[in-house]
């Protein structure tokens, strides 16, 4: 069963596209097109963040995290997490590995909350298409309040997550509060 855990929802999402497939080919032959290119996007993203994550764990020594995102850090954490999160691209699954290596190089809790959440909401990419679509006022204001809910958010989460929970968490980044692995 432990061989098998890791990939039980990938056995449940194929059980369920066989099933659709069975009792409704129509509609089974449109589910297993989406699966499968959900799968390919996947591919096509998943390992350039491994290699990104690769580098990132060689080139970038821990005692600079730690200088420039750690405990200490202050406004430069906060500022050096937004813009990691608002520059980086690609889908938010692809940040939580980013985060990982945060955490096992000694990043700040917090900073790695604000990271995730500037990677969520601030990309740049999406502010620049909102000002030319939808206003620079709107674009600006979604922005501002991001921004101010990303820190009230992180410092909140940050006071609500005991010791205890961050201690397994930086015990473990890649499973995180509860692993028995």
């Amino acid at each position: 069963m432990k061989k098998i855990k890791p990939y039980l929802l990938l056995i449940i999402v194929a059980i369920a596209d066989i099933f659709v497939l069975l009792t409704n080919p129509e509609l089974g032959s449109k589910v297993l097109k989406s699966t499968g290119l959900n799968f390919y996007q996947m591919l096509g993203i998943i390992p350039p963040i491994f290699l990104l994550i690769g580098l990132l764990d060689v080139w970038v020594p821990r005692e600079k995290v730690i200088r420039y995102m750690g405990e200490n850090s202050g406004v430069t954490g906060i500022a050096l997490s937004i813009f990691m999160g608002a520059a980086a691209a690609g889908p938010l699954y692809a940040a939580f590995p980013v985060a990982s290596i945060m955490i096992k190089k000694g990043a700040k809790f917090s900073n790695i909350l604000i990271f995730l959440g500037a990677w969520s909401t601030m990309k740049i990419p999406m502010f620049l298409f909102e000002m030319a679509n939808l206003g620079h006022r709107f674009a600006v204001t979604r922005m501002v309040m991001s921004f101010i809910g990303i820190l009230l958010m992180s410092w909140l989460i940050d006071k609500l997550i005991s010791s205890e929970e961050k201690r397994l968490i930086y015990q473990n980044p890649m499973h995180g509060i509860g692993s028995t692995d």
